[in-house]
C-alpha cells in the first residue's frame, strides 16, 4: 500500500480526530494538525510495514543459504569451523 493510499484508508477510518481526555474533556483537531496526525499515523504504519519486510527478507535468505549448505552437505558450524 502507498503512502497516499494509507492516508486516505485512515481518513475514511477516522474522518475526526480529537485530544483530551474524559477528566479534560475533548477537543477536535484544527485542519492542520489532523493532516498533520494522520500523515504521523501513515510513516508510522508504512516504517512497520518496512521493518517486517526487511525481517521476512532477511529469514528468506537465511533459509536459502541453509538450504545451500544442505545441499552441499555442509552446516553453518562446519563453515565457522572452517574459518569462512
Amino acid at each position: 500500500m502507498t503512502k497516499n493510499e494509507m492516508i486516505a484508508q485512515l481518513k475514511k477510518d477516522y474522518p475526526t480526530l480529537r485530544d483530551g481526555s474524559n477528566l479534560q474533556g475533548y477537543t477536535d483537531l484544527s485542519a492542520e494538525e489532523y493532516e498533520a496526525r494522520i500523515n504521523l499515523w501513515a510513516d508510522n504504519l508504512l516504517a512497520k510495514q518496512a521493518e517486517a519486510s526487511a525481517k521476512a527478507e532477511a529469514e528468506a535468505k537465511k533459509l536459502e543459504a541453509q538450504a545451500k549448505l544442505a545441499a552441499l552437505g555442509l552446516t553453518a558450524e562446519d563453515l565457522k569451523a572452517l574459518g569462512l
